[in-house]
């Protein structure tokens, strides 16, 4: 079994056709991804949160952040996230005022949204020189993005209001109106290189369906492959699939998710499975279902190479689950190295990674 060396640096993350088109004047050439991406474990357990790249194998924290509450009105509360982002020229995360992020398979670009969420202007950033290289202007508000997995298309799920206000004040939340469906209205795909962004209208999931999603925030997701998206659920199974057009699909044969992830369970040779969260965890051959290896860790979250995995690991004997960090452990659970810091995640303020191929 391979090993990754840990030449760790540790310093002392049925729908109807298109309503509307957007096309600028132009596209954007995107930079090209490193290759070979760099695969070598770079860890920083000394800040909290990091300062420096953490990453392991074919993964890295592209960025992360951290969330407070603002009370807007007597009984209404909204959340905002506060991004920091990789820096390359520095080799660690700068804080960022962008309303929303994701990062590019291969950190070379980040696709941001700025102002209030929802908002409409979706910008590309070149994280080199931390310069939008091009602006979409979009006539429906939009409060997520995600890169598609070949980093050539962006995929912005509008909403009709914020998604992240909440009914109450301090800790004694509910979400407004209680089973209120989703504002969700629908998304855009845009293609980055053409300058073109697609609306498709996709109302969100009924609290009364079955599988159903009774949260105001339904953030949608790419397939592995790129061909065709996915919905979130708060039930099994944890997502539904449509066509790029927003049509009822069946899953897409043979691939298989992290729970709530947009992960693949799957090792990239394709032999074995990550299971569900637990203490300890397990992991399968993908023919047998045979357990080939248990690891005391809570989650896991994705494969470094074909014999490690990122994952979420927790002090000493896991008495307290919510005392926790990013580890990277070994598929027969025998190596385990720390990457980050553990934090105290029912702490207001804890920093969460967002994971991204290198």
């Amino acid at each position: 079994m391979a090993v990754l060396v840990a030449a760790v640096a540790v310093f002392v993350t049925g729908q109807s056709a298109p309503e509307m088109t957007v096309r600028p004047a132009d596209g954007v050439t995107l930079p090209a991804r490193p290759s070979p991406a760099p695969t070598d474990v770079r860890a920083d357990t000394e800040n909290n949160p990091p300062a420096k790249l953490v990453a392991a194998g074919r993964m890295a924290v592209s960025a992360y952040y951290t969330t407070t509450r603002e009370q807007i009105a007597e009984d209404r509360q909204r959340l905002w996230r506060i991004w920091s982002l990789y820096d390359p020229r520095t080799g660690g995360y700068e804080r960022t005022t962008w309303a929303w992020l994701d990062v590019a398979p291969g950190l070379q670009v980040a696709a941001v949204l700025e102002g209030d969420l929802p908002g409409k202007r979706l910008g590309i950033l070149d994280m080199n020189s931390r310069q939008v290289m091009k602006w979409f202007d979009l006539e429906h508000p939009v409060a997520a993005v995600s890169w598609s997995p070949d980093g050539t298309r962006v995929l912005a799920t509008a909403y009709s209001e914020n998604p992240d206000v909440v009914q109450g004040k301090g800790d004694d939340v509910i979400p407004i109106g209680g089973d209120r469906s989703s504002p969700r209205t629908g998304y855009y795909i845009v293609d980055v290189e053409k300058g073109q962004a697609d609306y498709h209208p996709l109302p969100p999931m009924s609290p009364d369906a079955r599988p159903s999603n009774t949260n105001a925030r339904q953030d949608l997701g790419w397939t592995l492959d790129g061909a065709m998206l996915w919905a979130p659920t708060d039930t099994i199974p944890d997502r539904v699939f449509h066509s790029l057009d927003g049509r009822p699909r069946d899953a897409p044969e043979g691939q298989r998710y992290v729970d709530y992830s947009r992960e693949s369970a799957v090792s990239p040779n394709g032999r074995l499975v990550l299971g569900p969260d637990g203490l300890p965890t397990t992991i399968t051959d993908r023919e047998t279902g045979e357990i080939v290896g248990r690891q005391n860790v809570l989650q896991l979250h994705a494969w470094a190479d074909d014999d490690n995995v990122l994952a979420l690991g927790c002090v000493g004997s896991c008495e307290n689950e919510f005392n926790n960090g990013l580890v990277l452990v070994s598929v027969d659970g025998t190596r385990m190295t720390q990457l980050a810091a553990n934090r105290d995640t029912n702490k207001d303020g804890t920093w969460r990674w967002v994971l991204t191929a290198r």
